[in-house]
Parts: C-alpha cells; structure tokens; sequence
C-alpha cells in the first residue's frame, strides 16, 4: 500500500482509540464537572489568560486512560492524531498546555479533592437512570503497589505504604477497597486504605446502608456479622470458609460455587482498571493524592461500563 493509499485509508477508517474516545466524549457530563469545579477558582481581572478548563479537564482524563505523565501527555498530544480531535486542537492555530499548566491543574483537583466530587456526580448520576439499583453489593478489595526502593530524595519509602503478605506473596503499597451494586457491577463506593489493613475492616465503610444482599469472598467471614444481617432480613451471600479440622461440606461447596458468579461483578472494575488502563502502581507519594486519582478512575469505570446505556437512554 502505497503513502496516498494509505493516508486515505486513515481518514475513512475511525480506529479503535478514536471510537473509544467519542464514546467516552459523549457520555462525559462535562458541564457538571465545569460547574463544580468553577465554584473554588477566582476569576482575575489581571494577569494571563486562563487555560481553558475543559481543555485541562480532558487533557487529565487523558493520562488515566492511557497511563500517562504530566510530560509524557504533552508529548502525546502532538504526537496522535486521536488526541487532537478529542481535545479539539488544531496544531496550526492553537498551542498545548505545557506540562506545568498540566501539573498545576491535577494539584488543584487534588487540593479540592475533585475526584471524589466527580465519583459522587456521576453516582447520583447512575441512580437518576435506574443503572445503580441499591438492592444488594458486592464488596472487594485489591492491592496497588508501590515502589519499595529508597533510593529517592528522603532515602525513604513512602510512610503511607505498608507490606503486607497474601498467599506467598508479599505487596508493598495500599488497598483499594470498592462495593459494587450486585444487578449492574457499577461501583457506588470507594474506599482507600495502606496494604495492612485487612478488607474487613473496611466491609461496612463500602456499603450504601439499604442492602437487600450482601455478597463477598472468604475474606468478609463472619459469624457476627452473618447474624447481623440475617436479623435484618438481609440476604449473607458471602462465601463460607473451611477450615484445617472443619473442610466444607458439599452443600457448603455448591453454595459458594453459584454464589461466585454473583461476585464475580466486583472484577470486572478492578479488570478495567488494572488490565485496560494499565493502573497496577501507584503514580504519586502519600495515600490522598492516589486516593484523588483512584477515584476518578473508578468514576470514569463506571461510565465506560454504562456507556451503552447513557449513550441511547431517553
């Protein structure tokens, strides 16, 4: 295929990135995010003119999707094609935010704690569509780690990290713990907490307090908690755990072999996540900033696996 062959080809052809991006591009609630973020900026009547917002905005989206840095995305955006017509750039006429502009934008999202206001637009958001039911949830946990090295200004790890071990395996870093609506797998909670602390402990921080079922793996057992919730006539869908002197019976097995493909909802975001996005270490020191980050990931998870019915919704 000859240079003018295939440059036709490229502008007939929407590639996969591009229709990701027009997807996600629809369904944003843009203006929302606009609105609450221009309730904590002071408008200037001197000085440089501001960035545009939704230019940052998308720009920021940007780097969670495809994992990238501050430097990194500038260079993307003059490098692919895509990006461009997301952002809505033309190179001849328009300049890219550096990536000072970028760095000081994310650490004014991070000081207004953006993240979690727009995880909280987008649930309410889910809830007026009927995407989030509130019947039953699905609680889960999983490790991010974190560089282990000292070899860094402070000559330090990050104290907002612990170890912890699973199995034979020893992680370094913090837990991200979620509960996810048991009908559609979209998460209505996000909780952060270091590697150490065990997913119990966080079970009820992940729960919307109208639950008609819970469900969870081995982690969540508990006798008290069982009787709690069977006195309030809810639904104890976590699995049973044997034990060295007491193996599982066979009803015991059969029950928590139709209980996994329940459970198994609460994967799908950590899938997105870790597998499509790329998200498996932490980008910045302290948990807050992760925290910051890690919630408008999730927030952007839960439109990209509600995306077909945002998109046609009456």
């Amino acid at each position: 295929m000859n240079q003018s062959s295939f440059l036709a080809l490229a502008h007939t052809k929407k590639l996969r990135c591009e229709r990701f991006l027009d997807e996600m591009d629809d369904i944003i609630p843009w203006q929302m995010f606009l609105d609450v973020m221009m309730q904590f900026i002071e408008e200037k009547s001197t000085g440089r003119k501001r960035t545009d917002l939704l230019l940052l905005l998308k720009i920021h989206f940007l780097q969670q999707w495809y994992s990238l840095s501050d430097p990194g995305v500038e260079e993307a955006i003059y490098d692919r094609n895509s990006f461009q017509k997301f952002l809505g750039i033309d190179l001849l006429a328009q300049t890219v935010p550096d990536e000072t502009t970028i760095l000081n934008f994310r650490h004014f999202l991070e000081k207004e704690d953006m993240g979690t206001k727009f995880f909280d637009i987008v649930r309410y958001l889910l809830e007026e569509k009927h995407l989030i039911m509130k019947e039953g949830t699905i609680t889960d946990a999983t490790f991010i780690e974190a560089p282990s090295s000292t070899k860094n200004k402070e000559k330090k790890r990050d104290p907002d990290m612990t170890s912890s071990k699973k199995g034979n395996n020893w992680h370094f870093g913090m837990k991200t713990h979620i509960g996810t609506d048991a009908k559609s797998g979209l998460v209505h909670t996000v909780e952060t907490t270091t590697a150490k602390v065990h997913d119990k402990t966080k079970m009820n921080d992940c729960l919307h307090g109208e639950e008609k079922a819970i469900f969870g793996d081995k982690g969540y057992v508990g006798a008290k908690d069982k009787k709690e919730a069977r006195s309030k006539n809810i639904f104890w869908g976590v699995l049973d755990k044997g034990a060295s002197r007491h193996p599982l019976s066979t009803g015991q097995k059969k029950r928590n072999k139709k209980l996994s493909s329940v459970r198994a909802k609460v994967e799908h975001p950590f899938q997105i996540l870790k597998c499509q996005w790329g998200y498996r270490k932490v980008r910045y020191r302290g948990l807050f900033k992760n925290t910051c980050q890690i919630k408008t990931l999730f927030m952007l998870i839960n439109l990209f696996k509600a995306r077909k019915a945002l998109r046609f919704a009456t």
